[in-house]
């Protein structure tokens, strides 16, 4: 409980500041995997969305269904590592509030 408006404020802004900070924090997380056989690379932001792609020459092996699923399964392991790091940042943000 605080007792003046002072103390009240300064609460306030430092929760303000842990909060700016989490945001920052999240905002600069970027996952990136790689299938097993070097063909797709995927980049994922912190909310798991796809900010960057990349092939090599080994695509051209692929059957068409063979490189659909070795890049929805590239990208999905990207999003889950970078969600899992997402929930580590929340998670010790929820921590230090208590």
């Amino acid at each position: 409980m605080v007792e003046t408006m002072d103390e009240l404020i300064a609460k306030v802004q430092g929760q303000l500041y842990r909060l700016q900070d989490l945001s920052e924090s999240t905002q600069g997380i970027r996952a990136r995997e790689t299938s097993p056989d070097g063909a797709v690379t995927a980049t994922v932001d912190g909310a798991g969305a796809l900010v960057g792609l990349e092939f090599t020459a080994a695509i051209g092996k692929l059957a068409p269904a063979d490189f659909e699923r070795v890049l929805v399964e590239t990208a999905r392991a990207a999003a889950h590592r970078a969600l899992g790091e997402r929930a580590e940042l929340v998670e010790a943000f929820n921590q230090s509030g208590t």
